[in-house]
C-alpha cells in the first residue's frame, strides 16, 4: 500500500479529498487500500459483487477514523468522479476451486473504456500485478494512457527500501 499511495502521489499530489474507486474483489489488497485511505484522508468506495464485501472490521475501523467509505454492488456508482480506478485479480491463490464461480459472478465488474468513462478525465488506474488481461481490467485500459500500473510496481522496489531503512537501525562505525 505504500507504494500504492506513492504512485497516487506522485500523479496526483495532495492525497486528501481525493476520489478513489476500488472495482472488484473485497481482498486483502482492498483491505489494505481501505486503512490507507483512511489515514490518508481519500475518499473510497468499493464496488463488489454481493458476497465479496471487504472485511467489515476493517471497514469499521476506517469510519472510526473519519472516513466515509461507501460499499455498493454497482461498479459505475463507484466509478463516477473517481480521481483512481484500482483493481485486483478476481482468482486470488487458494481461490483456484471457485474459478468458475468468480468469473461469473465478478462479470461487470472489469475495468474498462466503459468503466473509465465515468471516472475524472485525468483519472488513474492502478492494479498490483499481476495482471488478467480481459478479466478483471481490458487490455485497452492496462496498456492506455490512464494506467499508471508500471510506475506503481517500480514504486514498491522504492518504498520497500524506505521501509528497511526506517525500521533497520543504522550500524555505527567503530
Amino acid at each position: 500500500m505504500l507504494a500504492d499511495l506513492l504512485t497516487i502521489r506522485e500523479r496526483k499530489g495532495d492525497l486528501k479529498d481525493l476520489r478513489i474507486a476500488w472495482i472488484g474483489d473485497g481482498n486483502n489488497v482492498c483491505n489494505s487500500l481501505i486503512l490507507g485511505s483512511a489515514i490518508t484522508g481519500m475518499n473510497l468506495s468499493v464496488a463488489c459483487p454481493a458476497g465479496y464485501e471487504p472485511d467489515a472490521g476493517m471497514v469499521a475501523n476506517a469510519n472510526e477514523l473519519g472516513s466515509g467509505v461507501l460499499i455498493t454492488n454497482d461498479p459505475i456508482e463507484a466509478a463516477s468522479g473517481a480521481d483512481v480506478l484500482y483493481t485486483d485479480v478476481w482468482v486470488s491463490m487458494g481461490d483456484e476451486k471457485e474459478e468458475e464461480k468468480r468469473l461469473r459472478d465478478f462479470s461487470g465488474f472489469q475495468i474498462n473504456n466503459d468503466l473509465l468513462s465515468h471516472a475524472k478525465s485525468d483519472c488513474i488506474v492502478l492494479h498490483c500485478l499481476l495482471a488478467h488481461r480481459g478479466q478483471e481490467i481490458s487490455a485497452e485500459v492496462l496498456d492506455g494512457e490512464h494506467s499508471v500500473v508500471m510506475d506503481q510496481a517500480e514504486n514498491r522496489l522504492h518504498a520497500q527500501k524506505a521501509l528497511l531503512m526506517t525500521v533497520i537501525p543504522r550500524q555505527c562505525d567503530g
